[in-house]
């Protein structure tokens, strides 16, 4: 069992391990759930074959996009954190997909627009829509974790709150008329304090600053916690919501 190696070394393994995208692989088995019951791709995939172009918001590395292949002939990735965008691109450039720093600035350019886990800019999407076009998102909400944050004695992860409700109103306040709406909060399982570690490297907005020296008294009780119970267990915070520019 990792649980059965020395504190020590499960944290240090979990600091040296390269953060390339949003890969979450080196997780598994160490780290289980947050996913809600809808699946995304599942939920994609139906609306991009009808499409005959697509964009996609803070692409990552591109994991998702180049998962839902084949893609609609005009294809745009954005993505505006500086270590993700080569790694977007040599994924996804044989798939014939522009990835971009920045939102592109014309009007009317897409039929489908998708946002998992990345910005919401609801009156950019509303622009960049054409008419009947559609926009799916699968959102991290403000809730998300904040009990770990808790357990460190960080601040909460997100200073406004950012729910279903909140998102709904911004995309009707754009113009777009909604017509799913789902949130849900999963536990997320950590097995080792490695996984935890390296969960709060990946995602560096849930404690910003995130040092294990830092925070070693509260790592080191929550490793002892697993080791007694096998697990440590917070609550993830998910919302879905598909609309389309009439």
């Amino acid at each position: 069992m990792r649980s059965g190696r020395h504190y020590d070394h499960l944290v240090d393994e979990a600091a040296g391990v390269p953060i390339i995208g949003w890969e979450f692989a080196w997780l598994d088995g160490r780290a289980v759930g947050s996913d809600p019951s809808w699946s995304f791709p599942g939920l994609a995939r139906p609306l991009l074959r009808r499409a005959g172009s697509m964009l996609d918001l803070d692409t990552g590395g591109g994991e998702l996009l180049a998962e839902l292949a084949p893609l609609p002939a005009h294809t745009v990735a954005v993505e505006s954190w500086a270590p993700n965008v080569p790694v977007a691109r040599d994924r996804l450039t044989p798939f014939g997909v522009s990835v971009l720093t920045e939102l592109p600035g014309g009007e009317e350019e897409f039929d489908l627009v998708l946002s998992r886990h990345g910005r919401l800019p609801a009156a950019d999407i509303a622009r960049l829509l054409r008419r009947g076009g559609t926009v799916l998102t699968q959102q991290v909400g403000s809730d998300d974790l904040a009990d770990l944050n808790a357990e460190l004695g960080a601040p909460p992860p997100y200073p406004h709150t950012w729910t279903a409700q909140t998102a709904v109103a911004a995309l009707r306040a754009a113009g777009l008329e909604v017509s799913d709406v789902r949130e849900e909060r999963p536990p997320l399982t950590f097995h080792d304090i490695g996984a935890l570690v390296y969960q709060l490297r990946a995602v560096p907005w849930q404690v910003r600053g995130f040092d294990p020296a830092r925070y070693d008294r509260e790592l080191r009780r929550i490793d002892a916690r697993i080791r007694t119970y096998g697990h440590f267990t917070v609550t993830a915070h998910r919302f879905l919501v598909q609309a389309h520019r009439p």
